[in-house]
């Protein structure tokens, strides 16, 4: 992997300096004028960073806006659906009945009530949410948020610096992947959290194969490896040479033994949270978070509910309440908020009316989020929609928005442009802003 910038420290956040754009000779390649990089140099393309961890909870299939942060009570009841309001903290701010305990802490989050995606396709809605990019780029997919982090940004322990629980988003294929950045900077998957006899994969050494022995076969391989690399170099096979050498670093690693050990939460915070796929999930992910991990991705799908809506959301709702609750009050009391940015979505909202099935459909016009740490404002919601929740009438957020926003956070320059293996300058993301709303309270 050809990076402009690969190999070298910068005294700037942005990494880039006009000597080095010069020396390289990739002014032309990345489109920038001397002049334009003077201008960038003078502004800043980036910021201090306010976080160091980021914690992306994906409600896959589209979580209802209406039956959680963005009721219409007043509609038609085809419209407004089963359940009643509730107040918030927030004057003249309703949630659902079902979202009782989150409705106590909006002082910890902003609600964005103006997710647009304009696709009603799962896979390229959700695409776009995870990468910031729209569609495919000659050679393949963009890589995503996570992986971004981890090829910008150093690792900050021994552990995955990107782990995906249970793993990267997939409904008919898997979503949020490295692409052409390559295997070392996939995820590393969690797996299944919430099942009772949950291992972590790769997490632990075979029957019969103590550390000493481990730790042999790796020195013995890198020997090996070493003259190999005199004759033969791939990307393929650096890939694969880090993806072994991280493995084997988790499994010798106490840190990393420590931070996926569930078992060792007391049995009251364990409670707190919920002991069953939505709490053991976002459990983790504070312990990740705790540990270091720069990126973590937690997927929590099943939304997608195109019949007896009512039927599924009257346990999934108060669950996702509880548990979100439970993390958001946690991360806050063990001042984890301060140096981490959370942000809550999915890849569209639901349609208006209640459909045949008892259901609602796809709807990329509409939708919630929800940003909290790193500095965000809370108590605040962000955006609004019309009166029967079908169109954002105020402060539309689109994807490429969200991923400025997390880049922002970790100090990543996202006007940058990395070399692709076809020798073709990409820009992490398109011209786009963060949402600087989160930030001012404006």
């Amino acid at each position: 992997m050809l990076d402009v910038n690969a190999g070298r420290e910068y005294a700037r956040c942005d990494g880039m300096t006009r000597r080095d754009f010069v020396r390289l000779g990739a002014l032309s390649a990345v489109g920038l004028s001397l002049p334009e990089l003077l201008a960038r140099e003078a502004s800043g393309a980036t910021t201090k960073p306010l976080a160091k961890n980021v914690v992306v909870v994906y409600l896959g299939g589209g979580l209802t806006h209406h039956d959680s942060f963005d009721p219409k009570p007043d509609a038609p009841a085809e419209i407004r659906g089963k359940y009643g309001v509730i107040p918030t903290k927030l004057a003249g701010i309703k949630f659902s009945d079902k979202m009782t305990e989150l409705a106590k802490l909006t002082h910890l989050y902003a609600l964005c009530r103006g997710q647009v995606t304009g696709s009603d396709h799962h896979e390229t809605a959700t695409q776009w949410m995870l990468t910031g990019n729209y569609g495919l780029m000659q050679g393949g997919d963009y890589p995503s948020l996570g992986a971004i982090c981890a090829h910008e940004l150093a690792p900050l322990s021994t552990l995955p610096p990107y782990v995906a629980i249970p793993r990267n988003a997939s409904f008919t294929w898997e979503l949020g992947k490295a692409a052409w950045l390559g295997e070392r900077y996939e995820s590393f998957k969690a797996g299944s959290v919430g099942e009772s006899n949950w291992q972590v994969p790769n997490l632990s050494l075979l029957p019969g194969v103590a550390e000493e022995r481990l730790t042999r076969r790796q020195s013995m391989r890198q020997a090996l490896d070493s003259v190999a690399k005199k004759f033969e170099y791939s990307d393929s096979l650096t890939s694969m040479d880090a993806f072994q050498q991280k493995a084997a670093q988790l499994i010798l690693s106490p840190e990393a033994r420590k931070a996926f050990d569930l078992k060792a939460e007391s049995e009251a915070t364990q409670t707190k949270y919920g002991k069953d796929f939505w709490g053991r999930q976002l459990l983790l992910a504070r312990r990740l978070v705790e540990a270091n991990t720069r990126f973590v991705f937690v997927t929590q799908g099943g939304w997608d509910h195109h019949g007896k809506i009512y039927e599924a959301c009257d346990k999934a709702l108060p669950d996702l309440d509880r548990s979100l609750a439970a993390f958001f009050s946690d991360m806050n009391e063990r001042g984890l908020l301060k140096d981490t940015l959370v942000a809550v979505f999915g890849e569209f909202g639901r349609t208006s009316k209640i459909n045949k099935d008892a259901g609602r459909d796809h709807w990329g016009n509409a939708g919630c989020m929800l940003f909290a740490g790193a500095g965000i404002q809370g108590g605040q919601v962000i955006g609004e929609t019309d009166e029967r929740g079908e169109y954002t009438v105020s402060r539309p957020i689109r994807p490429t928005e969200v991923a400025a926003t997390i880049y922002h956070a970790l100090g990543i320059d996202y006007e940058k442009h990395i070399v692709s293996p076809s020798s073709r300058p990409v820009a992490i993301l398109p011209e786009c802003q963060p949402v600087k709303e989160l930030w001012s309270g404006a």
